[in-house]
């Protein structure tokens, strides 16, 4: 979507928002079939949990678990290891999401997309920054088109150092 709306895209394609979502969730489902991935959720609001939950399991991915803070987070990676985490930076009890998300990258690599009220946290100029931050509130296109970037990138350098390049 390159930085479109579902608006913005529907007046380009010439198609109703309803179609643009369509084709998206499409998109998504046809690419996530071949970029399956074991998803965790770090995000301390049910309702934003519920819904990110719905959207990767539309999109043909497996949710591990939604972690509300911080320990839970790391208590549910160290069960079974992600292929991908989507994190809220403030949690519940006042722990960090970045710091929970620092802690796992520390024993495994993974692609972690931020979703956050507070991108301005991350856009400091200081390293390290983020590859991938959406703001909320948020557009299910828009997560499930950069979940797909994510996943996608992973893959194509994990074949590169399988190559040996």
């Amino acid at each position: 979507m390159e930085g479109f709306g579902e608006a913005d895209a529907a007046r380009i394609l010439g198609v109703d928002e309803t179609s643009v979502r369509e084709l998206i969730d499409e998109s998504g489902r046809e690419l996530a079939s071949e970029l399956a991935a074991d998803v965790l959720i770090i995000e301390d609001e049910t309702i934003t949990a519920m819904e990110l939950e719905s959207l990767v399991e539309s999109l043909g991915h497996r949710v591990l678990g939604a972690a509300r803070t911080h320990r839970e987070a790391v208590a549910l990676a160290k069960k079974q290891k992600p292929g991908l985490i989507l994190a809220d930076i403030q949690l519940a009890d006042g722990s960090s999401g970045l710091d929970a998300v620092n802690e796992l990258l520390r024993s495994f690599e993974v692609p972690v997309i931020f979703i956050t009220a507070y991108p301005e946290r991350f856009l400091t100029g200081d390293r390290p920054e983020p590859a991938f931050l959406i703001a909320k509130p948020f557009e299910r296109a828009i997560v499930s088109a950069i979940t797909s970037q994510a996943l996608f990138f992973e893959r194509g350098a994990k074949r590169k150092e399988r190559r040996g390049a």
